[in-house]
């Protein structure tokens, strides 16, 4: 039967399409119930904006922003991306390539090399035990070698050592994160997926990775990620606001005599040395402390300071001091950066007068080339799966995950609040474990050199160079050996030990079998906490420290 009523066709006719309509969507909502995914599938991705030290919450990113477009950017992808080039991590990149990792260096500083070849910080400083013996283990034991056989000493060839150290690895510098996009894990963990940068010609650039390495000066990466900052030097020197240690001014002078700087000095007596420059000691290569000397020198400012010398002789009368301190500096601020700069060439200058009246030898100094960038010594420390502690160090405490022998007292450079800072104890030597270098909650970043997980007063000692560079080197291998079959997080110690072996016998590197002093045997947990705390300063309390009286 035919209706030929049209205001009945019509109401017929919308009711038929309100109902096909509300079957669609009642259709679509029931198929996605049936897809919904389990708990442990990994989460939206999160873009984070490139705003230096903020993290962006884990939220999914509203229709319209850049979560869309970081698709059509030109996409790279690789096992490891290092960000920085620090000495230190060089060797994880290193040895990651050697294993067959691809490898690709990022640098947020304009010019390649770090604390090295920009700082110019060549004075190197070896680790050694109790009984002398040299802790310098890998491959930085060569660069070690030369720089004590005088065969590396200045920057042409320290610049040749690390392109040697960095060849076949590609590395563009000058970068800027824009983006960093996160996952999480199934078992809850952060995972950095990828991250969108623009290179010198403002080109954006996608690149995915494996493992990702913070190893600049300024935690360029993980201070933008969901990490946890350490309290630093500020807590135990009683202060408000965060400072670091000084930053360094290398002081670089040309035509100075050595042989004769090196006679005169040597043909004094021990209480003439101590009455003419403060005691020290001076030998053909190297002129440590004469702090006596440095004391008699004003500063024109308040914020810099010449403490006792490290300089090296580099050969051809020309010489390299580690001594100029600059306080409250920033190095994660390029104007903070700039006026550490201006600020200790200034001061250079006005130290070579002084330096030209009490040193033999030195009656015709001159400036050399001095360094357009501080040596920044100290940054935020950020929580690691396992965070050193003074108590680790001077009890000599060897972990099962060790991935680097250490060793060098516990110097806290100077602060505003100490300037000529202070030393904590000396430790024999100690293990460094695989997880001091793990961020913890994230299953994919591993940090590098001075970001090592490390307390503010234990760092005295862990950020000595061999220290960190046999750990990123250690790393590097493990992650061409684990690559494709499990996490590092996934090593247990029975397999962590074969890795050992592995390192031992394809790099001579000895991680395991080693004994060191414990120098604070017998302590009570009340003692060993004040120590960790910094409330202890083990020089000092040993002289005074009464034993517990033992049952006869």
């Amino acid at each position: 039967m035919r209706l030929r009523n049209p205001r009945v066709q019509l109401v017929i006719a919308l009711a038929v399409l309100f109902i096909g309509i509300s079957g669609f969507y009642f259709g679509k909502i029931v198929l996605n119930q049936g897809k919904v995914e389990p708990n442990n599938v990994s989460a939206p991705s999160t873009i984070h904006e490139d705003k230096p030290s903020v993290s962006v919450p884990s939220t999914v990113p509203a229709a319209g922003t850049k979560n869309e477009s970081i698709n059509s950017y030109p996409t790279e992808n690789v096992d490891v991306v290092v960000i920085g080039s620090e000495l230190e991590g060089l060797y994880l990149a290193r040895a990651a390539a050697d294993e067959g990792l691809k490898v690709k260096v990022l640098d947020p500083h304009q010019a390649f090399g770090g604390q090295i070849l920009q700082s110019q910080m060549l004075f190197l400083d070896e680790t050694r035990d109790d009984q002398g013996h040299l802790l310098v283990q890998g491959r930085v034991k060569e660069l070690f070698d030369g720089f004590r056989n005088a065969k590396i000493r200045k920057l042409p060839e320290f610049t040749s050592y690390m392109n040697k150290l960095v060849k076949d690895i590609p590395i563009e510098s000058g970068i800027v994160i824009q983006e960093i996009e996160q996952v999480q894990t199934p078992d809850h963990m952060h995972k950095v997926a990828s991250l969108v940068y623009s290179n010198e010609k403002n080109e954006k650039k996608k690149v995915t990775a494996t493992y990702w390495v913070e190893n600049s000066d300024y935690a360029a990466l993980i201070s933008r990620l969901d990490a946890k900052r350490l309290p630093g030097l500020e807590k135990f020197y009683g202060q408000k606001e965060i400072e670091y240690m000084s930053a360094g001014m290398m002081m670089k002078f040309k035509n100075v005599d050595w042989k004769k700087f090196n006679t005169a000095f040597n043909l004094l007596k021990p209480e003439e040395k101590s009455k003419q420059f403060g005691g020290g000691y001076v030998s053909d290569s190297f002129a440590i402390g004469l702090s006596g000397m440095t004391k008699a020198y004003h500063p024109s400012n308040d914020r810099v300071f010449l403490r006792g010398l490290n300089a090296v002789n580099q050969r051809d009368g020309d010489v390299l001091i580690n001594a100029l301190l600059v306080y409250t500096v920033d190095p994660s601020k390029p104007e903070s950066i700039q006026d550490a700069v201006s600020l200790g060439n200034k001061e250079t200058a006005l130290i070579l007068p002084h330096f030209r009246k009490t040193l033999p030898g030195w009656e015709h100094a001159e400036l050399g080339e001095l360094p357009t960038y501080p040596y920044v010594r100290e940054y935020n420390h950020y929580e690691m799966d396992y965070v050193l502690k003074p108590s680790d160090l001077l009890s000599g405490t060897m972990f099962w995950d060790n991935v680097s022998i250490g060793g060098y007292p516990l110097d806290l450079q100077g602060t505003s609040a100490n300037k000529w800072g202070i030393e904590m104890g000396r430790p024999d030597k100690y293990g460094m474990p695989l997880r001091s270098f793990l961020l913890k909650n994230y299953e994919n970043v591993i940090a590098a050199g001075k970001n090592v997980g490390s307390s503010a007063i234990a760092y005295g000692s862990t950020r000595i160079q061999p220290n960190t560079s046999l750990a990123a080197e250690s790393i590097g291998v493990i992650l061409g050996q684990v690559h494709g079959k499990q996490k590092l997080r996934e090593i247990t110690p029975e397999e962590m030990a074969k890795l050992q072996q592995y390192l031992s016998a394809h790099y001579q590197i000895k991680l395991t079998g080693v004994t060191a002093a414990n120098k604070i045997s017998g302590w009570n947990a009340d003692e060993i906490a004040k120590l960790d705390t910094g409330e202890i300063t083990y020089p000092s309390y040993i002289q005074t420290r009464k034993k517990p009286l033992t049952k006869k």
